[in-house]
C-alpha cells in the first residue's frame, strides 16, 4: 500500500427509523479516524433517501447506517456494484443479520441455542391466547427487520397486545414474537473475516422496563454497562465460542455484536446479531474492544484493514492502494 492517505467515505443517515442513531455513530467514527492516515469524506443520506454524492475519488467506504437500507444488504449491494471495499458484512450476511426470523431459523438449524419465537405477516390472524399458550407471558413483539429496539413492546396482558402488534407492523410487513427470557443480558463483540476473534463479554443492566431505544441512546442512566460481565470464566469462554460460531453460521464479516441471554439456570441463549453495531460514546461494541485491549482508533484501523483484505480476496484490488 502506498504511503498516501487512504480516502475514506463515511456513509451515514438514510431512510431507516434508526437515522438519528446513525448520525451519532458516524460522528464518533469520523472523530476517531486518524487524519494522518485517512482523508475523510462524510456523506449523509437524507431521511427521504436522497443521495447527492460521487464515489469517484473514494478508496473505501465505512457504512455507519443502522437498520433497513443501510444494514440489510441494500447499500452493500450498491457498493459491490461500484467495486469499492467497505467495512462490515457483505450483502448476504447483512441481509441475514437484519431479518430476525431468518437469523433465528439459521441458528436453530445449526444447532445453536435460541429462545422460542413465532413469526407473523400482515395477512395472518394473530390471537393473544394462541401466543400466550405457545410462549407464555410476558413476551416481546418486534418488527422482524429493524434494530435499536424501535417498535419493540413488552406485552404482559391482552390489553397491551393489539397496540404492540400494530406498532411493530408500522415498521415492517413481518413481525416476530419472542418468549421472555429472565436472566442476564450479555453482549459480545466479534471482529474478523475468516478467523474472527471475540471480545470480553459485557453485561447490560437496564434501569428501564427493558433495554429500549431511550435506554440505549437517550437516557444516559438508562442502563448500566458492566464490562466484563458478572459471570464465571467458564461462561465467558462459552459465550465467546458461541459468538464466533453464530458469526460464521450467519455469514458475517468484519464486525458484529452478538447478543445473548444467560438464564438463572445457567443456560445461554443467542438473541440476535448486530452487523453494524452502534458507535456512539455509550455503545457496547467499541467499549467491549477497549476493555479487551483494542482502543477505539485501533479498532477503526482494524475494521478498515479487514475490509481491504476481504476485497483483495474477492477482486483485483485497486493499484492505488
Amino acid at each position: 500500500m502506498k504511503s498516501k492517505k487512504l480516502r475514506i467515505a463515511v456513509l451515514y443517515g438514510g431512510k431507516s427509523a434508526e437515522h438519528d442513531v446513525s448520525l451519532k455513530s458516524a460522528k464518533n467514527v469520523i472523530n476517531a479516524l486518524d487524519k494522518n492516515k485517512y482523508e475523510v469524506t462524510p456523506i449523509k443520506i437524507d431521511k427521504d433517501g436522497k443521495i447527492n454524492f460521487t464515489l469517484n475519488n473514494i478508496d473505501l467506504v465505512f457504512p455507519v447506517m443502522h437498520g433497513p437500507y443501510g444494514e440489510d444488504g441494500s447499500i452493500q449491494g450498491f457498493l459491490k456494484l461500484a467495486n469499492l471495499p467497505f467495512v462490515g458484512s457483505g450483502v448476504l450476511g447483512s441481509a441475514i443479520g437484519m431479518d430476525k426470523d431468518v437469523t433465528k431459523r439459521l441458528l436453530r438449524d445449526a444447532g445453536l441455542p435460541i429462545g422460542k419465537f413465532l413469526v407473523f405477516e400482515r395477512k395472518d390472524e394473530i390471537h393473544f391466547d394462541d401466543v400466550k399458550k405457545e410462549l407464555g407471558v410476558p413476551f416481546f413483539v418486534k418488527p422482524a427487520n429493524l434494530g435499536s429496539s424501535i417498535g419493540v413492546s413488552k406485552v404482559k396482558n391482552e390489553a397491551d397486545f393489539d397496540q404492540a402488534v400494530k406498532s411493530a407492523f408500522s415498521y415492517d410487513a413481518k413481525i416476530i414474537i419472542e418468549e421472555y427470557t429472565e436472566g442476564q443480558e450479555i453482549e459480545c463483540a466479534v471482529l474478523g473475516n475468516e478467523n474472527p476473534i471475540a471480545s470480553i463479554p459485557g453485561e447490560i443492566i437496564p434501569t428501564h422496563e427493558f433495554y429500549d431505544y431511550e435506554a440505549k441512546y437517550i437516557d444516559a442512566e438508562g442502563a448500566k454497562l458492566k464490562i466484563p460481565a458478572g459471570i464465571s470464566d467458564a461462561k465467558i469462554k462459552e459465550i465467546q465460542a458461541l459468538a464466533i460460531k453464530a458469526f460464521k453460521v450467519l455469514c458475517l464479516e468484519g464486525m458484529s455484536r452478538i447478543d445473548f441471554f444467560l438464564t438463572k439456570s445457567g443456560k445461554i441463549l443467542i438473541n440476535e446479531p448486530n452487523t453494524i453495531p452502534g458507535f456512539t460514546n455509550i455503545s457496547m461494541y467499541p467499549k467491549l474492544w477497549e476493555k479487551s485491549g483494542i482502543a477505539y482508533p485501533e479498532l477503526i484501523d482494524r475494521l478498515i484493514q479487514l475490509a481491504i483484505d476481504r476485497f483483495k480476496t474477492q477482486n483485483k484490488f485497486r493499484t492505488t492502494l
